[in-house]
């Protein structure tokens, strides 16, 4: 994917794609573009009011499907802060959920691969895109929610 200049989007902004676009047409579009440049994604959902369920259910996607080594401890790491961070968006800093009788209903994307730019960065970088819904535990009661995360490994 490209923007109207010709320029590639980074990966940031494809692990955003991905999760957003999950039930839409155009998810086998980005899904191409992360394939034919060598990145390593992967899509879930997942819903809890306890933020350990949260972070685990990523984590656990990304060891399953190899995005991560989770031998290597920097991988598990960079993935860890990048969770993290994505889920202090949702939350609006605030990184509790059921204590205060909020739930989440979320789909999250993962994406690792090299960063594009005009400036050479070396290694590579995991991005972590949660989009849903946070609210009181009762439907109806949520609102929409995006959160991103993103880290060097």
């Amino acid at each position: 994917m490209h923007n109207s200049n010709g320029v590639p989007f980074p990966i940031g902004k494809l692990s955003i794609l991905l999760a957003v676009l999950q039930d839409h047409e155009w998810r086998q579009v980005v899904e191409q573009d992360l394939t034919s440049k060598g990145f390593r994604f992967t899509i879930g959902r997942v819903g809890a009011m306890d933020m350990i369920k949260v972070v685990a259910a990523i984590e656990t996607a990304a060891k399953n499907n190899r995005i991560i080594d989770s031998e290597q401890y920097r991988e598990v790491h960079a993935l860890y802060h990048a969770i993290i961070e994505a889920i202090q968006s949702v939350g609006r800093g605030v990184v509790q959920f059921g204590e205060i009788l909020r739930t989440v209903g979320l789909t999250f994307s993962i994406v690792r691969g090299e960063m594009t730019g005009t400036v050479l960065h070396e290694g590579e970088w995991i991005a972590v895109c949660v989009y849903g819904t946070i609210g009181a535990p009762k439907k109806g009661f949520e609102h929409e929610a995006i959160g991103f995360g993103f880290n060097h490994i």
